[in-house]
């Protein structure tokens, strides 16, 4: 009779594993996208702020407007002698 009751205990178990397995598996799976895409959303949300400031200095601060002229578009000031790096060739 314990041998019986052991038989219907395993069969029960392994119902129970084959029913529960494959939902618990895919909520853990949700559960790790869900971990990523916040953290995305934390990284997306520090780039929009930095590039707020970035429009706001932009729209108001004409040093930086200036800096960022000269720094991407190498515009210079009139009057303003430009000396360039020329690298060393190679032999």
């Amino acid at each position: 009779m314990a041998k019986k009751d052991r038989t219907k205990i395993y069969i029960l178990i392994g119902i129970a594993t084959v029913l529960f397995l494959p939902p618990f598996a895919k909520y853990q799976a949700l559960r790790y996208k869900s971990k990523k895409i916040d953290e995305q959303i934390v990284q997306l949300k520090a780039e929009n702020k930095r590039l707020e400031e970035e429009r706001y200095k932009l729209q108001t601060d004409i040093a930086y407007i200036e800096k960022r002229a000269r720094e991407n578009v190498g515009m210079v000031r009139r009057g303003e002698i430009v000396m360039k790096e020329v690298p060393p060739k190679k032999k």
